[in-house]
């Protein structure tokens, strides 16, 4: 079977092409640069063709995408060279250098032609004379069927590659073309732009979680109610170890169900911000307008991207900062390790706040872990410099978000949690039930009582601490018994609980991931690092707001 690799620069619409004409699902189409961090590969099943899609390639830049694609490259038949319309001219002088001589076959699909007001055609025809392969262009954004049936028979006549060689001078250049071009918008004010962009990242986080709310604070009544009020009653007389088992303390449903209530609208609303937020190109404004900002604590706009990934899931935040560059990433890990607060974090702190009858806390709460991630980010990295991955100037289009993408972006962001996240806590549940049942919850507090005397905590919170470094929303186990042991806690306490489960370290999971990503070294460093600026950060809290009471 004949194999075809996408290539282009970033943002051109390789993903969107690699979805039509593989006829995949539309979940990995993003509206920002980086958004593919693997290669995918996938059949054209009426072409016989294997199709390899890739990330985008990034020129003043040492990121793993971007050798990940050029190493690519060499493994395949043939290449679908992917230019924007816009810039084709350019971009194949670019681009053209970088194509393998041992390339067999080469087609161009140009992109975003429906940006282009006059001189389509002639951009089209310039690029088939000068390399003498099939070359089409197209709107890859609302690309249907009729566009794939006519892309298959270039695929199929694709005609071998000419010498890499650039465009001369020689060639009549195009002096007619005329596109439309990106809008211009508050974020490229200076100084009102950043503003406009903290606000935006605020509200993008803050109004899902707080919906959220509103909607677990409804239903939980109604399921206490009608499930585990009854259920309760039902299992009064069965065996001890049973009943405990499914509404103990740490029971599948009065604890399990519990968590399914709190932390499920989070992830729902927060994934389909972040969707809508993707594929409108509001991220990529933001992440612009940010970049001198970054610099100050050792990262650059391009790196913002991972970040907000980390506040839907810190795993898959880290495959993603593989578009960094090396000489930022692993100050891009440190602050998603640290400073981005996952869904299913999100939704057992807000679950926590709400038993103990402080929901507010939760406005000051996600300000606070920002800020100090990105202190503690500069404290263990040094600033960048303007002249190390200089951020991308070209502004990206922003446009209304397509009803399929975010829909299949939600899909996979609750199948991920249904399937993968609730079982795991359950599991916790299991275990956190038989080790209370078993006495060594108790233990496990009774000796650990003397470090947390140090922070003015009470020791029974241990369990809650210990659970949140396998699994951030494994602190729900101190949700039992309605939430009393919460209540009987003061405010600042409540807070630096909080605080505690959620940046003593990243979840077990996170912790393996950046191992495999990075090594075992970087992972056990990362590890130490945020151990030491969690354990500041408590001390301080402590020191200043509960010894002084």
């Amino acid at each position: 079977m004949q194999s075809f690799v996408l290539m282009g620069l970033e943002s051109a619409g390789k993903s969107t092409l690699f979805n039509l004409l593989t006829e995949s699902a539309a979940s990995d189409e993003r509206n920002f640069r980086g958004s593919t961090v693997v290669c995918r590969e996938g059949v054209i099943k009426d072409a016989g063709v294997s199709l390899v899609d890739t990330p985008g390639i990034r020129f003043q830049s040492d990121s793993e995408t971007t050798a990940l694609t050029l190493n690519t490259l060499t493994q395949h038949d043939g290449v679908i060279l992917v230019l924007r319309a816009t810039d084709a001219q350019q971009e194949w002088q670019t681009l053209s250098p970088l194509i393998p001589p041992q390339i067999k076959q080469l087609i161009i699909l140009l992109t975003f032609a429906d940006k282009i007001k006059t001189g389509l055609g002639e951009v089209t025809a310039y690029l088939g004379e000068i390399t003498a392969v099939p070359v089409m262009a197209t709107n890859a954004r609302d690309a249907d069927s009729h566009v794939r049936q006519a892309i298959l028979p270039l695929i199929l006549g694709a005609k071998p590659a000419p010498a890499p060689a650039p465009l001369t001078g020689l060639r009549i250049p195009i002096i007619n073309l005329l596109a439309e071009s990106p809008q211009h918008t508050l974020f490229e004010y200076r100084g009102w732009g950043q503003i406009a962009a903290i606000v935006c990242l605020f509200l993008l986080f803050a109004v899902p979680v707080w919906a959220a709310w509103l909607l677990s604070d409804a239903i939980q009544p109604v399921v206490d109610n009608l499930v585990i009020d009854p259920l309760k009653q039902q299992t009064a007389h069965w065996p001890a170890g049973l009943t405990a088992l499914f509404v103990g303390n740490y029971g599948l449903f009065s604890l399990g169900l519990y968590s399914f209530i709190w932390a499920f609208p989070v992830v729902l609303l927060v994934g389909l911000s972040l969707s809508l937020t993707d594929d409108s190109g509001l991220k990529e404004r933001i992440t612009t307008t940010l970049d001198p900002w970054l610099r100050k604590v050792g990262l650059s706009g391009q790196d913002l991207i991972p970040v907000l990934s980390g506040f839907g899931c810190n795993v898959v935040a880290v495959f993603q900062s593989r578009s960094c560059s090396r000489c930022t990433r692993q100050a891009c890990i440190s602050m998603i390790s640290f400073g981005s607060a996952c869904s299913y974090q999100t939704g057992a702190t807000l679950s926590l706040f709400n038993a103990a009858h402080h929901p507010w806390l939760f406005v000051p709460y996600p300000s606070l872990l920002f800020i100090t991630g990105a202190l503690h980010t500069r404290l263990w990295n040094r600033p960048l410099p303007a002249d190390k991955n200089p951020r991308l100037t070209e502004l990206t289009w922003l446009q209304w978000p397509r009803l399929r993408n975010v829909v299949w972006m939600l899909k996979n962001i609750l199948r991920q949690f249904l399937l993968q996240a609730m079982p795991l806590f359950l599991i916790i549940c299991l275990i956190a039930q038989g080790l209370d049942y078993t006495g060594i919850t108790r233990w496990l507090s009774d000796t650990s009582a003397p470090l947390l005397h140090l922070l003015h905590l009470p020791a029974e919170l241990m369990p809650g601490i210990i659970f949140s470094l396998f699994r951030k929303d494994g602190l729900m186990v101190l949700n039992q018994d309605g939430g009393s042991v919460l209540q009987s806690l003061s405010t600042p306490q409540l807070l630096l609980l909080i605080w505690l489960a959620s940046t003593l370290m990243a979840c077990l999971v996170t912790v393996f991931t950046i191992a495999r990503e990075i090594n075992w070294r970087f992972a056990a460093l990362i590890v130490a690092r945020q151990a030491l600026s969690s354990l500041a950060v408590a001390l301080m809290i402590s020191l200043i707001f509960i010894h002084g009471a």
